[in-house]
């Protein structure tokens, strides 16, 4: 986790990586505790972005543009933009006045599900078009499109 960090190689991130396998797995591969690990790592932490995601899932990623990845559940600042709308089943959720929660499923996301695949990459593509992606350039930055 890097917080309150800028720079060309270091952002104010969070990103959870959770165990996967085992008792402990399965406790924490729950959407309701992703996205209660991720409220409350950004209410302590108050990063620009925040993501709940796989290593797999990560890896898939790699290749992309964009400097914020989406995961099955992701964070978003007031600082980076307004999330706009988003198809079901995805559920946006604010944690207080910092930001909003990204959920993408209500279901355990997995990155061998195509359509766990396939709504990840729209739910990614409605945000870069909302510009809310990419990284404030310092602290303090403006939102990229007003919040």
């Amino acid at each position: 986790m890097g917080c309150g960090g800028y720079g060309e190689r270091v952002s104010n991130d969070c990103v959870l990586t959770a165990p996967h396998k085992g008792p402990v797995g399965e406790r924490v591969l729950t959407t309701s505790f992703q996205t209660a690990a991720l409220r409350a790592l950004v209410t302590a932490c108050a990063p620009d972005w925040g993501v709940a995601m796989s290593d797999t899932h990560r890896a898939l990623l790699k290749d992309t543009d964009s400097k914020v990845p989406t995961g099955w559940v992701t964070y978003l600042s007031r600082r980076m933009g307004r999330v706009p709308p988003l198809p079901a089943p995805v559920r946006i959720e604010p944690v207080g006045e910092l930001g909003s929660l990204v959920i993408l499923t209500p279901e355990r996301f997995t990155a061998s599900n195509p359509s766990h695949l396939e709504l990840a990459q729209r739910v990614r593509e409605q945000l870069d078009r909302a510009e809310v992606l990419q990284r404030p350039a310092a602290a303090g930055a403006s939102p990229a499109s007003g919040s």
